[in-house]
């Protein structure tokens, strides 16, 4: 008896490994595919965010990488500056939720001088379907009520959920994912606000979203 427990135990173990194995393949094979996608749809994200009218620059080479920061969801991200007519009116910040229900939650936020927002879109997250989702503009267009909105230190309350006293609308069932987003836009704001010249006196850095998405093209 215990010989056949000890067999029928090996093959249970063989099975995890291969599954181990066969997960980690997958995940490699996979990985730039993903990463080449998601650069794809932040390249359509900046032009719909800051429409071409509005600015003279290309937004995708006009980018610099900043430190990881708190504001920022203590990652490195990028930066595009937007810029018309010589002026300097815009900044598009990539910054991550890190406390979403399902974890990180990618997101770029559009933002002027004025520290008003121009828009925001969630370019990954792994929120519950259904619920969580709705942070998407594909699933709904809750992202689109922080469009025009302006951050000071004045209107700090005003940047939560309904169900905070904020002006922000919770999802039914799910308080958590919508939390984590406002709170990161919020924070994008007042980092575009603490760094508000500094960011257009460096150089560009890091090269073109688009030269990726190429190069993986044939991929896709």
């Amino acid at each position: 008896m215990m010989q056949y427990a000890g067999k029928n135990g090996l093959i249970l173990a063989g099975f995890a490994l291969v599954t181990t194995v066969l997960i980690a393949i997958t995940f490699y094979a996979t990985k730039d595919k993903i990463e080449a996608a998601k650069e794809k749809q932040l390249l359509s994200v900046l032009n719909e965010l800051v429409p071409e009218q509005q600015h003279d620059n290309e937004l995708h080479t006009d980018c610099i990488v900043v430190p990881a920061d708190p504001l920022l969801g203590n990652k490195t991200q990028r930066i595009f500056r937007v810029r018309q007519a010589g002026e300097n009116t815009g900044v598009i910040i990539e910054t991550t939720a890190p406390d979403g229900y399902s974890g990180n939650i990618d997101l770029v936020v559009a933002v002027d001088r004025q520290q008003t927002v121009l828009g925001a879109r969630v370019i990954a997250h792994k929120e519950t379907p259904g619920l969580g989702d709705k942070i998407d503009l594909r699933v709904s267009d809750w992202i689109l009520s922080f469009a025009g909105v302006k951050y000071s230190p004045e209107t700090e309350e005003r940047w939560q959920v309904k169900k905070d006293g904020g002006q922000f609308d919770q999802f039914t069932g799910a308080t958590i994912t919508p939390r984590a987003v406002v709170a990161a836009v919020k924070n994008a704001v007042i980092y575009a606000q603490q760094q508000n010249q500094t960011l257009f006196e460096q150089a560009s850095n890091c090269g073109a979203p688009s030269d990726f998405v190429e190069d993986n093209d044939e991929s896709l």
